[in-house]
Parts: C-alpha cells; structure tokens; sequence
C-alpha cells in the first residue's frame, strides 16, 4: 500500500485581487513557505509572497568583472608577454587599444551569468513539479489564481491550514501530494 505525502494545500481564486489579498493575509498569520500562480505577473504579489531580494544582480556584476579582468588579461598576456611587437611606436602594453575587447567580454559573461544564475536560482530545468498533479492547475495559465502553503512551512498543520485558507473564500481547496 503506497502511501502519499502531502506536498502542500492550494486555494483557487478568481481574480488577481483575490489572491494579492489572501497572500498578504497568509504572510500575516505567519506561513511563510508559500508560492502564488497567476497566469501573468502581479507585481504586489512578489511583495505579498515576503519574497527576498533575489542574488541575480549579484551574480551578473562577478560574471561581468569577471569577464572584464579576464578579457583585458588575456589580451595583455597575449600582447605584452607573449607576443610582444612594437608597431607604430605604440609600447606592448597599450591600454587604450583593448578597451573595445574588454567591454565587450565585460557584456558577454555578465549576459551569460545572467542567463545561467536565472536558471540555477530558479530550480530550472524542472520537468516535474507536485502542483502539475491537480487537474484544476491547468486553468493556472489560463483565468485562475493559485496560492499553495507547502508543507515544509513550520506552521502548516493540514487542518488548520485548509480551515485558515477556506476562510479567505476562495473557489476551491484542494490537497497537494507529492
């Protein structure tokens, strides 16, 4: 006999407003392991959710320095210890002559830093998540607005929670196993 393990509770709404509401209200009651689906950006929902800074714009300035020491030292070795040749009186180590390479490897790895720290922070590729076992879901890119309290959440106890989500009259309540 296979048992389930619940993943989460979700409640269905009908309107954006709706879910921005009970999403500030569930953050107020203290849940805090949430996550909404809309199926386009509500911006007042990311501040609804409690949602942290993301790391991103951290991520893309190392990629970028990164890219921007690496090209400008690459071109150095390369000119200057390498290769060293005196052409039209210019010094091998000719700083203004590789400002266009470098900005351009600068945009380079902080473009490729952005690309690959969004998939990483996001949990991307993820061909499998629990909330896709609800048929109902489907409708998420649709017309309808979901807010699931995950079970990992220190306050989630399965009764309370879907009492406490009834109570914010959604639509539908329903239970999400893993």
């Amino acid at each position: 006999m296979k048992s389930t393990v619940i993943y989460g509770i979700m409640a269905e709404f009908e309107d954006p407003t709706s879910l921005v509401s009970a999403t500030e209200r569930a953050h107020r009651e203290g849940y805090r392991c949430m996550d909404a689906y809309s199926p386009f950006p509500i911006e007042e929902l990311h501040h609804a959710l409690g949602a942290p800074h993301s790391r991103l714009p951290l991520i893309v300035l190392i990629g970028g320095l990164v890219g921007c020491i690496g090209g400008y030292l690459l071109q150095y070795w390369a000119s200057a210890i390498t290769y060293p040749l005196i052409i039209g009186g210019k010094p091998p180590h000719s700083w203004p002559a590789f400002i266009p390479v470098t900005f351009e490897c600068t945009i380079l790895a902080a473009a490729l830093s952005c690309v690959l720290g969004m998939l990483a922070l996001n949990g991307l590729p993820m061909p499998y998540h629990p909330v896709f076992n609800l048929p109902r879901f489907a409708l998420a890119s649709r017309n309808r607005f979901f807010l699931c309290i995950e079970s990992k959440d220190p306050k989630f106890d399965i009764e309370a929670t879907r009492h406490f989500l009834e109570s914010l009259d959604p639509r539908e309540v329903s239970t999400v196993a893993d």
